[in-house]
């Protein structure tokens, strides 16, 4: 099994790779974000090991880029933040998995041996509801086979509401997602943005898509 440990504390990235060494699985050790970004891109790697606090690329960011590209290899974050708000905020990122320091060893060779068991299924890169595409892998997004350009932030919330149909999502759980908690409570920068993506997805068509709950949040579906 191929690792890859993206951990910027020479102490802990050596230890964590010798141990997996020592059991026999091909290990890479880098120390910042950007580095472990890059490799994990662009090389197959069958389970990362990821801290969250990094130089270059926060562990947050690391993780949303790669589900972003369709990067589907389990990670393991393994990090000091114990905070509830930080393990949230890591899972709905794209983790698979959780581990505090100060940690034992066996107890992250166990999860790690559980996550490369793991059936190497990848979710389509195309999420479609009715006649709405979003390719989660070019960012590209088309209703009735025409192409829709949108900002980065209009798209994170399409993309948010395609992975959901269905389900209502409140404000807040929209805000969390595109804008990783750097935001003002009190703005009304979600309506903004859903008022664009309206005018965009369901201006030209007799169908629409994107509803509003009334004091509850968004859904993306076909009425």
């Amino acid at each position: 099994m191929k690792i890859l440990v993206v951990e910027d504390d020479n102490t802990v990235g050596g230890f964590v790779q010798r141990g997996l060494e020592e059991q026999r699985f091909n290990v890479e050790l880098v120390g910042d974000g950007e580095t472990g970004l890059d490799r994990a891109s662009h090389a197959h790697f069958d389970v990362i090991v990821l801290d969250l606090r990094l130089p270059g690329l926060t562990g947050v960011e690391v993780l949303r880029t790669l589900r972003d590209r369709g990067v589907a290899t389990p990670v393991l974050v393994l990090t000091a933040q114990d905070a509830v708000e930080s393990k949230v905020q890591a899972f709905r990122s794209g983790a698979d998995d959780y581990v505090t320091k100060p940690f034992a060893f066996e107890e992250l060779l166990a999860r790690v041996e559980a996550l490369g068991r793991r059936p190497k299924d990848i979710a389509p890169p195309v999420i479609q509801v009715s006649d709405l595409e979003v390719d989660t892998g070019r960012h590209e997004v088309r209703r009735a086979g025409m192409k829709i350009e949108l900002t980065p932030k209009e798209y994170a919330v399409l993309e948010y509401l395609a992975r959901n149909p269905g389900r209502v999502l409140s404000r807040t759980l929209i805000t969390e997602y595109a804008w990783d908690y750097h935001f003002d409570p009190g703005t009304n920068i979600v309506d903004v943005v859903i008022n664009r993506l309206r005018k965009k997805i369901d201006a030209r068509s007799k169908r629409r898509l994107i509803h509003t709950v009334r004091g509850v949040g968004y859904v993306l579906e076909e009425q």
